[in-house]
């Protein structure tokens, strides 16, 4: 009778295993503080991309994953690629900034 329900248990056992593993965090996901870290330093990025007039900020997204700071979009020229490049490095907990900002060639 015992061995019966070991038989049955073991399955039980295994698939609660699987699904454990499954909610383990690989290297590449964030967990729930650092996303929620992240959406801060995107929103205060934005806001003080925003707040300087020389950016046009509404065509420059941000994206945050690890305090690392990525701007892309795009600018008319590379000195507003390069102050939103400054901007996003002077608010508190960037870590990093990467540069992704298309700077537009103007046709005439």
């Amino acid at each position: 009778m015992v061995r019966l329900g070991c038989r049955r248990a073991l399955p039980l056992i295994a698939a609660l295993f699987v699904a454990l593993g499954g909610c383990a965090r690989s290297p590449s996901q964030e967990s729930a503080g650092e996303y929620v870290d992240d959406s801060v330093i995107t929103a205060k990025v934005k806001a003080a991309l925003a707040a300087d007039p020389r950016v046009r900020a509404v065509f420059i997204n941000v994206q945050t994953v690890r305090g690392i700071v990525r701007l892309t979009g795009f600018a008319d020229n590379r000195e507003e690629a390069d102050l939103a490049v400054a901007i996003a490095n002077r608010v508190g907990g960037v870590k990093g900034v990467r540069d992704d900002i298309v700077v537009r060639v103007r046709r005439r």
